[in-house]
């Protein structure tokens, strides 16, 4: 079972980076084998091609999957320790923290079991349409530490969907004005 990530003592939040090194460290440091199901968690996570992120209770990322870097652009390097308006487009942001800021206040959240599908932005500017979930994360305390998603990028499929409409609109009108009045 994967330990609750440990608080850094000096500013009270999880330390940067990948949060599996936290996991067994200790362990690790001292020679000895990680357990498998902590290999099983690492490898679902790092592998996975949805994006797999956690930010702390600022916002700030601190993992950053490789399915984060496939959808996103950003290496693991450039994003760990980045404010997630990193991805969020800028006429978002405002809206983005009210929710996010309450979440963590409140410890409540809908977007666990609902899809929360958004507008996102990539490296290169690109817009992009994700839909994602997010999870509380806390501390052995049961304190909130932050937020872990799981975002999947949807944009083809939001085209689709939008030229099918179109096509629906346009035979809608066209058999409109064919019927006789």
């Amino acid at each position: 079972m994967m330990r609750p990530l440990r608080r850094n003592r000096c500013r009270g939040e999880v330390p940067r980076g990948n949060v599996f090194r936290l996991i067994g460290s200790k362990r690790q440091k001292e020679g000895a084998k990680m357990p498998v199901t902590e290999i099983i968690y690492q490898q679902i996570v790092e592998k996975s091609h949805d994006a797999i992120l956690f930010s702390n209770l600022d916002g700030m990322i601190d993992l950053w999957n490789s399915g984060a870097e496939e959808i996103f652009g950003y290496k693991k390097e450039e994003a760990v320790g980045k404010s997630l308006d990193l991805i969020i487009p800028e006429k978002l942001r405002q809206r983005h923290w009210d929710g996010y800021h309450k979440v963590m206040e409140t410890g409540e959240s809908r977007y666990g079991k609902e899809l929360l599908k958004v507008p996102a932005i990539r490296k290169d500017g690109t817009g992009i349409s994700v839909e994602f979930t997010i999870m509380l994360v806390r501390n052995h305390r049961n304190e909130i530490i932050g937020t872990a998603a799981i975002i999947r990028d949807v944009t083809e499929r939001w085209k689709q969907e939008k030229e099918l409409k179109q096509k629906i609109r346009l035979l809608e009108n066209k058999s409109a004005s064919e019927s006789p009045s």
